[in-house]
């Protein structure tokens, strides 16, 4: 995941890196109907993709820009698929990974507005097999051997949606939460199509924390966790909540677990580096945490990670960060409330650091000392995803902006920081001087 991450990619080889110098022609993208658009000329922007696909840093960038709920920016760089030299598409379908997140406690925060649940309720309230946890102690590297010590408190659900539950990360995650999970069969959520999301969450109960509930941010499955809550409280998978209760309203068409055969032609395909930073198509680049079929958005899966499973579009999440800008309402309807909006993006975690920020429920906090860094405002709200897709919300300027790429691990990751200070600049900083 973007600064804390989530792991991805090895290699196959292609000779070298490849340079675009002929664009071939791109097909045409439709637009949702469900966005409204005011396009405007951003040539800086526009020179910053040209000049990282060019140079195939990445293959292929895409970006989606929003003001005042209108797009004003919307366009594909580079390639899609190198070999081929197919243009990148503005609607490919691409692996939003960590992305998910948000829409899976958006999702848990629907229930919270039904009432079925307070924030601080323990968890083991309604998943038994999270009941009296224990915190790992002491580990042995030699064998994944643990000892443990009681929990001083049960878990909650804000913590769960904040990261601070305890619960790590496979394969990314510290050596002793990736020692231990491997052993018990815990799935990252990405590349996972077998088994259930129940079996796995029940399996993840019964293992150690990683530190007290509620002491620090650790970047973890604690999301994979409320997923399986949503299914509990609603009585539907995962993956038929999320398409009732969010992706038909927000009408995010685009948007699956795992794609049905006539949209598979539009996933984007996923890349890594070699030693020399040469471009590559991926192969497996979670070589050390099994077998894992990077085509798996187009497998028939039954497991659905809420903590990185779905595949989207700009234009798809533009729709459900629109909803969120406009706290809780999309095209005339309502999906949360308003003061629930205000707490997922507020800080929830007080004194607690996640990097130079704070995190709410679901979504991260851009703080003074954060905004100073990322020249995004005070108060906007972000994440991404592994596969290097990015976005952010700033309720202050009115502007979602989203930037798409598909490629881990990436040595030019400073295309994303690159991004938003043009967007400071062209759009917000621009519209400041005509002002005045």
């Amino acid at each position: 995941m973007k600064r804390t991450a989530l792991g991805l990619l090895l290699a196959l080889t292609f000779s070298g890196a490849y340079a675009q110098t002929t664009a071939p022609a791109r097909p045409k993208a439709a637009k949702s109907k469900a966005l409204a658009s005011r396009q405007t000329e951003l040539p800086a922007i526009d020179a910053l993709l040209r000049e990282y696909t060019t140079a195939n840093r990445v293959p292929g960038a895409s970006a989606l820009i929003m003001r005042d709920g209108k797009v004003i920016y919307r366009k594909a760089f580079g390639l899609d698929d190198v070999a081929a030299k197919t243009p990148l598409r503005e609607d490919a379908i691409l692996r939003i990974a960590s992305q998910t997140k948000a829409i899976v406690s958006a999702g848990v925060m629907m229930l919270y507005d039904e009432g079925k649940f307070q924030l601080d309720d323990p968890i083991s309230k309604y998943l038994p097999a999270f009941r009296t946890p224990k915190v790992l102690a002491t580990f042995n590297p030699a064998d994944s051997s643990y000892t443990t010590v009681p929990a001083k408190s049960e878990i909650t659900i804000r913590q769960l949606l904040t990261h601070t539950s305890g619960i790590g990360y496979p394969g990314i995650g510290s050596q002793e939460a990736r020692a231990i999970y491997a052993k018990a069969h815990i799935p990252s959520g990405i590349g996972t199509p077998g088994g259930k999301l129940r079996t796995s969450m029940d399996a993840l109960g019964q293992l150690p924390l990683m530190h007290q509930p509620g002491e620090k941010f650790s970047y973890g499955l604690s999301i994979d966790v409320l997923g399986y809550l949503i299914e509990v409280l609603s009585g539907q998978p995962l993956d038929q909540f999320l398409r009732a209760r969010l992706f038909e309203p927000l009408a995010m068409r685009d948007t699956y677990f795992f794609l049905p055969k006539e949209k598979q032609p539009r996933l984007a395909v996923l890349y890594t580096e070699d030693a020399s930073k040469n471009t590559l198509k991926a192969l497996n680049p979670f070589a050390a945490m099994g077998n894992i079929n990077l085509e798996y958005p187009k497998l028939a899966g039954t497991y659905f990670s809420g903590g990185a499973g779905l595949s989207s579009t700009l234009d798809d999440y533009a729709a459900f960060l629109l909803m969120m800008l406009n706290e809780g309402q999309y095209n005339g309807k309502r999906l949360l409330k308003p003061a629930t909006v205000r707490l997922m993006t507020s800080n929830q975690i007080g004194e607690v650091n996640q990097g130079l920020n704070k995190f709410g429920l679901g979504f991260s906090i851009v703080t003074t000392r954060g905004a100073a860094q990322s020249g995004l405002s005070e108060g906007s709200f972000e994440w991404g995803g592994i596969f290097g897709t990015t976005y952010w919300v700033d309720p202050k300027e009115k502007i979602v902006a989203l930037l798409y790429t598909q490629k881990y691990p990436n040595s030019y990751g400073d295309l994303a920081d690159k991004f938003k200070h043009l967007v400071r600049e062209t759009v917000i900083e621009s519209k400041a001087a005509q002002i005045k």
